[in-house]
């Protein structure tokens, strides 16, 4: 059976994942999906329209009528029609979207959606990817820090003072609905001290080790 053409990332918030997978995402030549963005989206969604964070059915509706889709860019990147970045990183939806994505039902639609955009091949971030989404990815990534780190690393990604105390409230409401460890096949990278370039070049390397025959020759980190 093949493999699927899939890395998986997972970990939490302020991690570098982002800026992990994405780079991969260019190394390897397949899209990259933050699947956070999915749930951000709905999240988002029920603000616009008032629905209630404890209504899952009407959460799933909202989940139904977006459309998610890849980007023409290099490389191929998820984005949902009707919103942008800047409406799915606002204050009002990160304090929500724990309580969006602890709906069950909810994340059994978006999972498969992202297993369906990732069907041809991705680097896919978000918590539960190498868990539940890809549990068969050939390579999966769980990349931590320290909360001091993923903390300030939050507040410079949002240039917002208030964004690292919103990050550990969050980390706190996640836990509740998946917990934030690797699976026992995950390559686990510390990023506290380490730089971009340091943590793709042992992706790179992982990659090449774990699953040549689905990425041939992504070569190493310049």
């Amino acid at each position: 059976m093949t493999r699927p053409r899939v890395v998986a990332i997972d970990g939490a918030a302020g991690g570098g994942k982002s800026t992990l997978a994405r780079s991969l995402a260019v190394r390897l030549g397949v899209p990259y999906v933050n699947t956070g963005l999915m749930y951000r989206a709905v999240t988002a969604a029920a603000l616009r329209h008032g629905a209630s964070l404890d209504d899952a059915g009407a959460l799933a509706s909202l989940a139904d009528g977006l459309r998610f889709t890849l980007t023409n860019a290099s490389p191929p990147e998820l984005e949902v029609e009707g919103y942008d970045i800047a409406t799915l990183t606002t204050p009002a939806v990160e304090g929500s979207v724990s309580a969006v994505a602890r709906h069950r039902d909810l994340r059994t639609r978006l999972r498969a959606v992202q297993r369906t955009l990732g069907e041809t091949g991705a680097v896919m971030e978000g918590r539960d990817i190498g868990s539940v989404v890809f549990p068969d990815a050939p390579v999966k990534l769980f990349l931590a820090a320290d909360p001091g780190t993923r903390a300030a690393r939050r507040v410079a990604e949002r240039d917002d003072a208030g964004a690292g105390d919103a990050l550990h409230v969050r980390d706190s409401r996640d836990a509740r609905t998946t917990a934030l460890e690797p699976v026992g096949d995950a390559h686990v990278i510390d990023t506290t001290e380490r730089d971009a370039a340091a943590v793709l070049a042992d992706a790179l390397a992982i990659v090449a080790r774990e699953a040549s025959d689905v990425f041939p020759g992504p070569g190493t980190a310049t």
